[in-house]
This record gives C-alpha cells, sequence and structure tokens, in this order.
C-alpha cells in the first residue's frame, strides 16, 4: 500500500509556530517532488510549497512565502525519508487540513494533480 503520513498537526495560538512531517517510502517515493497541500473548511484545496526530490529546488505559494519553509530529509534511515513543513508567525487563516503529496514535476503538483496523497493532518490556529 504506498503511503504518505503526515503529522504534527494541532492547535496553536496565532504568532506560534508549527512543524509538519511527511514520512514516505524511498523505494517507493525515489525521485518524487514532494508538495504540502490545504483545504480550510468550505474552500478548495489549495497548493501550498513543494519541494525537489534534491532540496535544491522549491515552491511556494504567495500566501505563505516567508513564513512558510519546506524542507526534506533523504538520509534520515534507508527505508523512509522525511518532508517538513516548517510553519512560523501563523494566523487564523491558516486553519485546515493539510495534506502532503507526491509528484514527478513541481507544474502537476501545482496544479494539484499529484499521483499519491496522504490523509491529511489538522492544523487549528486561534485568535
Amino acid at each position: 500500500q504506498v503511503q504518505l503520513d503526515e503529522s504534527g498537526g494541532g492547535l496553536v495560538q496565532a504568532g506560534d509556530s508549527l512543524r509538519l512531517s511527511c514520512a514516505a517510502s524511498i523505494r517507493t517515493f525515489s525521485g518524487y517532488v514532494i508538495g504540502w497541500f490545504r483545504q480550510a473548511p468550505g474552500k478548495e484545496r489549495e497548493f501550498v510549497a513543494a519541494i525537489n526530490w534534491g532540496g535544491g529546488s522549491t515552491s511556494y505559494a504567495d500566501s505563505v512565502k516567508g513564513r512558510f519553509t519546506v524542507s526534506r530529509d533523504n538520509a534520515k534511515n534507508t527505508v523512509y525519508f522525511m518532508t517538513y513543513l516548517q510553519m512560523n508567525s501563523l494566523k487564523p487563516e491558516d486553519t485546515a487540513v493539510y495534506y502532503c503529496a507526491a509528484g514527478r514535476f513541481f507544474s502537476s503538483l501545482r496544479s494539484q494533480n499529484a499521483d499519491y496523497w496522504g490523509r491529511g493532518t489538522q492544523v487549528t490556529v486561534s485568535s
């Protein structure tokens, strides 16, 4: 079963920080771009950030630039690698279910045509 496992969500106050993690099988996702998306209640899912396999290229939505940082650790162990979304200066409008996803290209992820999706983790930011 192909899996992307998100973790790290929770309830925080405005201005706080939170780091989300996404665990993925190296065997399955080697070479993939990993992206983060979010969906707030009553809204469409939107792209947040993405990072390529080597970690040298990233892409961000304008709404999170300067506050969120995507990174990855491909050498954490021999089975899984981790992709992170560090979220700083959180705002109530950042409240959403956050998903990680995998795709072959940045362009496909930005258009939400990911090949695989995680189940999501809830982030709630109180004012």
